[in-house]
């Protein structure tokens, strides 16, 4: 299946992602046959000044694929990077090279975004996007699929970090849209655009409906959160906007009504809405309540159980129940494993009714 989207990508996407293989591909220059060439007698009518300037410009074209790339401004290092993973550029045919970096110039690509391309070799990552929702294949590339790169761009997020965010989010491409409501969010988050999250803001908020945005940030104000805070929380952590109202709900009533916690814990320690309630928050709580009960020396109170709950499940058992004595460990294991059994109603026959896109 992947060979198979990668030769799709090969032909509708090569321009658009600066796939190298067909960017930085030509045909071989050596082993041509000789040509009969028949000469005729002309005169020429410039005058020697013409003649000679035109003589300095033939002297200012590049000899060669070296000197073609030194004009587009690739270092000796990138020059030596290029020509490692693509040998066969040494002998490009110049004139076709240098229409191929113009190409790559007017998709906004320099030199260290080519040396980037041809390492990193993104159509791997861009064929497992479309393997994964292949109506990749079906948009319209001039209507659809480049115009929402170029909305993209104009946010400040490149055609290297869409690819990895194609691969998270299949449907971004039908689905983005911004105006002037999503740019309030985004300028409320107060993240720049040379951090790492940006992107990851820009796509989501840009892949969301309105109303879902409201609906997540009504659900977290009902917990005692300003505007500021819960903008500023998806902005450290942008996942956050693709956690359903329901998830956050049941998490923060956890927090409150059982861990005793203040609302504003979770604007330090974002996790906590993001982990499983049933299978790692209720159950290790119920753990250090029972040690505790229990009386034993290693208690799990204070920043300890921000720890605990971060940690994996082997780590955890290790730390906390494997490091008692044989019959109090079993114990322990017997507890916990019970309330990691519990769920919550009908949570055994529950369906899941998914209309529309989730966010």
């Amino acid at each position: 299946m992947i060979s198979k989207a990668n030769a799709v990508v090969q032909t509708r996407f090569s321009i658009l992602f600066s796939a190298p293989q067909r960017l930085l591909s030509f045909p071989s220059t050596g082993g041509s046959k000789p040509l009969l060439v028949f000469t005729t007698a002309t005169y020429s009518t410039k005058s020697p000044t013409q003649v000679a300037t035109e003589g300095e410009e033939v002297l200012d074209q590049p000899k060669d694929s070296i000197e073609v790339l030194r004009k587009w401004g690739c270092s000796d290092n990138d020059i030596s990077k290029i020509f490692a993973r693509r040998p066969a550029l040494r002998n490009a045919n110049i004139s076709q090279l240098q229409s191929k970096l113009n190409i790559l110039s007017g998709l906004g690509i320099g030199a260290l975004d080519l040396v980037k391309i041809i390492n990193c070799r993104p159509r791997d990552v861009l064929a497992k996007a479309i393997v994964r929702n292949p109506s990749l294949l079906t948009y319209d590339f001039h209507n659809i699929f480049k115009p929402a790169i170029a909305l993209y761009d104009e946010m400040g997020v490149s055609g290297q970090d869409l690819i990895p965010m194609l691969l998270s989010q299949p449907t971004m491409i039908p689905r983005t849209s911004f105006d002037e409501e999503k740019m309030e969010y985004i300028c409320k988050t107060g993240i720049s655009k040379e951090s790492k999250m940006y992107k990851y803001v820009v796509t989501l908020i840009g892949i969301s409906r309105h109303e879902t945005i409201r609906r997540k940030v009504a659900n977290l104000e009902k917990f005692g959160f300003s505007d500021d805070e819960i903008f500023n929380l998806f902005g450290r952590s942008p996942l956050m906007l693709t956690l359903s109202v329901d998830k956050v709900q049941r998490n923060m009533t956890f927090i409150l009504g059982m861990m005793k916690f203040p609302a504003s814990v979770v604007l330090q320690y974002p996790f906590l809405l993001y982990s499983n309630l049933e299978a790692v928050l209720r159950p290790r709580v119920l753990l250090a309540w029972k040690i505790q009960d229990m009386g034993l020396d290693l208690q799990i109170k204070g920043p300890k159980m921000m720890t605990a709950l971060r940690m994996t499940e082997k780590r955890f058992l290790e730390a906390f129940v494997k490091c008692h004595r044989r019959d109090v460990a079993d114990e322990l294991m017997e507890f916990y494993t019970s309330a990691k059994g519990v769920k919550r109603l009908a949570e055994a026959s529950k369906k899941n009714n998914i209309t529309g896109f989730p966010f």
